[in-house]
């Protein structure tokens, strides 16, 4: 890497506290050190460019000194573009293109990456070395995407300054591989990073080419040719177009700071760049138009966002200004903007209060689920360990209170808690579900991990159980049987409701498509399953409707007997033939 810019918020106290001190400086009480300025006749403090020993902004130390500030070096590391070099000078700094480069303006020095139009002043430099250089740069984005140390400690300023330098380098490299061969109009580059399509234009614009179409990865950018040569450069000018295939993992959308609940948000889209040179003006007469391509379907009720890559002294971020939304729909987005720079496509995900409150409602009615697993698996243990206790009748009604309380009071706990500290994690920008941030999914997985292993215990103690009654079956046949019914039960509940979540657990690799529609299929299942064991292979519900059916029967049959009775009374007598 080339260093890291400048701390923003030093530079700018740096910066503020010089003006400060110019607009000050006048008679003071104190006598101030070289290189520094009076402020409010009371305290001291170091001109622009320079920084005390005791790294405080105002001080009245008599011997205090103004040193000299190297912006080249770290932490500051002023970032030139290619082929140039920061150079430090006594309270400021210089760019300077490299020996055998020079701006294309004639002067010497400039201050800033986007003034960089050093150019090649020799006939060694070969289209060979240029593309061995973007291959320097992309083995360094390929770095730069593995280094899980980097991007995976939260170290946002890194990130962003990284990131920034690979975009810049990759740009300008790009626009000098165009301008050292014009004669080839139109340049390609592909690699599992990143797609680059350059191209190049005269020094005028033909009336039948006033616009310049470029495309990479399925997406695309409209430049208008005006922009391109930029009005009185002197050769041909080149335009570049960009696309990075997995770089938006990287600086993703949670560096958009427009919104608060970031994530709400999601990066839906390649991250692209475009740049024109010789020159590196990114302000434009005429808007471009960009088309990207969504990384996922994209649905009605989510909100686009075209945003740019914005590099300030605080930082880089996403940032909305001068984007506008074209039009947006299921797969594709189109955008306009004013200047060049990197584009995306943010998502966010609206309807988030209803979507909030059905991924509650779905984990406690989930939750609730499983509680009642545990309580059949509960239930069933103890009705096995009571065949040889005498007050099985007392226990029998203490559960049946404990039901309800326990099978509905437990979930509406854990949802209550859960959405008292993180409300905000119910609903995804995919679906309406926990989210797996700040290990909040846990607020399900660990309740049901529990309870599985919970009826596990209580299924093993019962199998025991009834191994050792069954050995010496006495006059208690006829509970065994029942016993064996609620196992037969609860092993079919404890499928239903514990092996298709497994199925959901395995929708990984390769196989994930076959496990997702067998837990859909499955699980919409569930409710016919529970139906068939619990009232059509049910002996209590057959013998309640037989009981049902039977009572039905003798009612209308003693009903169709006294209408007879009442028709004929109980002294009538049927008339006889003569």
């Amino acid at each position: 890497m080339r260093g890291s810019p400048v701390p923003a918020g030093l530079c700018f106290l740096l910066s503020v506290l010089g003006a400060v001190a110019q607009q000050t400086g006048g008679p003071c009480h104190l006598s101030c050190p070289l290189n520094a300025h009076c402020i409010n006749s009371t305290h001291c403090t170091c001109k622009r460019g320079y920084s005390p020993d005791s790294k405080k902004p105002f001080f009245n130390y008599p011997f205090e000194k103004c040193n000299d500030i190297d912006e080249c070096k770290p932490p500051y590391s002023i970032y030139c573009g290619v082929k140039a070099k920061c150079h430090n000078t006594e309270g400021d700094f210089q760019c300077r293109c490299d020996s055998g480069y020079k701006l294309l303006s004639g002067k010497t020095e400039f201050k800033d990456a986007s003034e960089n139009t050093c150019q090649n002043i020799t006939s060694q430099t070969q289209p060979t070395e240029v593309k061995k250089e973007l291959q320097q740069i992309v083995d360094g984005l390929e770095s730069f995407l593995t280094n899980n140390t980097l991007w995976g400690t939260g170290e946002k300023s890194e990130i962003a300054s990284r990131a920034t330098f690979i975009l810049q380098d990759v740009e300008s490299t790009a626009l000098e591989l165009a301008l050292i061969a014009p004669e080839q109009k139109i340049q390609k580059i592909r690699n599992k990073t990143m797609a680059i399509e350059t191209r190049v234009v005269s020094n005028n614009c033909s009336e039948g080419r006033r616009i310049f179409s470029l495309n990479t990865d399925a997406n695309s950018m409209d430049i208008h040719c005006d922009d391109v040569i930029q009005g009185n450069t002197q050769g041909p000018s080149a335009v570049a177009f960009i696309s990075y295939s997995s770089l938006g993992n990287i600086i993703n959308a949670s560096f958009f700071d427009e919104m608060a609940e970031k994530d709400r948000i999601y990066l839906n889209s390649h991250v692209v760049s475009a740049a024109i040179g010789p020159k590196r003006n990114i302000s434009l007469s005429k808007s471009v138009t960009m088309s990207f391509q969504h990384l996922k379907v994209n649905p009605r009720r989510e909100r686009t966002i075209c945003v740019y890559w914005k590099t300030t002294k605080e930082g880089s971020h996403w940032s909305t200004d001068g984007c506008f939304l074209i039009q947006a729909n299921e797969s594709h987005t189109k955008c306009s903007t004013t200047h060049l720079s990197s584009f995306a496509v943010l998502v966010a995900y609206t309807n988030q209060v209803l979507c909030a409150v059905v991924a509650g409602a779905l984990h406690f009615l989930y939750l609730a689920s499983f509680t009642w697993m545990l309580l059949e698996g509960l239930h069933l243990f103890l009705t096995a360990r009571n065949l040889a206790v005498v007050n099985y009748s007392s226990t029998n009604r203490l559960i049946k209170w404990l039901m309800f309380p326990v099978g509905y009071g437990v979930p509406a706990v854990i949802v209550a808690i859960s959405a008292a500290s993180r409300a905000h994690l119910y609903g995804t920008p995919e679906r309406c579900w926990l989210q797996l941030e700040q290990g909040f999914i846990w607020g399900f997985l660990g309740p049901v991990c529990a309870i599985i292993c919970a009826n596990l215990v209580f299924f093993l103690l019962v199998l025991w159980i009834l191994k050792r009654k069954l050995s010496s079956l006495n006059s208690e046949v006829s509970t065994i049987q029942n016993v064996r019914m609620l196992t037969l039960k609860a092993t079919a509940q404890l499928f239903i409701l514990g092996c298709t979540w497994g199925l959901g657990m395995l929708q990984v690799g390769s196989a994930a498509c076959v496990m997702a529609y067998l837990f859909t299929i499955i699980n919409s299942l569930q409710g016919f399953f529970i139906f068939l064991v619990y009232c059509l292979l049910s002996q209590q519900v057959w013998k309640q409707y037989q009981k049902w059916f039977t009572v039905n029967i003798k009612s209308k049959s003693e009903a169709e007997t006294h209408t007879l009775s009442s028709k004929f009374g109980p002294d009538s007598k049927p008339s006889e033939d003569n």
